[in-house]
């Protein structure tokens, strides 16, 4: 129970929800495959309590990474707490555990979707910024910066 000296925290609570619709995306996806044309870019801080990926992924992106769920994932899993996925990196499979904590952004390009959660202050004082798109799409294009802006409903 709060008391008088501890506000309501709504930023926290909005928060939230909004990560649990990312977990229902997901949750539907995993059952069902995507409809449509609908595919996700999902933005995490590396350094957060609980991701888990390999270590040079980790030296890439000290971090923020995002990763593409489009063609090629395999094995996605939704928890309450987290998601784990298998993604191909330079044509080697790598599973990554992803607490939805951990998530900065989610977009879904296909129907101008997008979530921004609040940057957290990152080891060093550095705020997250903009990500570069880890993973693969259809083509084995290496990594590259995407603004999210572009997404987002104006």
């Amino acid at each position: 129970m709060a008391t008088r000296s501890e506000p309501l925290r709504y930023d926290r609570m909005v928060e939230d929800a909004l990560r649990g619709v990312v977990r229902r995306c997901l949750t539907q996806v995993a059952k069902n495959g995507f409809p449509g044309n609908h595919h996700f870019y999902v933005t995490f801080r590396t350094a957060a309590p609980g991701v888990v990926l390999p270590e040079h992924l980790r030296a890439q992106y000290p971090d923020e990474m995002t990763i593409v769920l489009q063609y090629q994932f395999w094995g996605l899993e939704v928890e309450p707490d987290a998601f784990e996925v298998t993604l191909s990196f330079n044509k080697v499979h790598e599973r990554l555990r992803i607490p939805f904590a951990a998530l900065t952004g989610f977009v879904d390009p296909s129907v101008r979707f997008g979530l921004q959660f609040k940057g957290e202050v990152l080891a060093g004082g550095a705020a997250a910024g903009l990500p570069a798109v880890a993973g693969v799409e259809a083509s084995d294009k290496p990594g590259r910066v995407v603004a999210l802006d572009a997404f987002r409903k104006k």
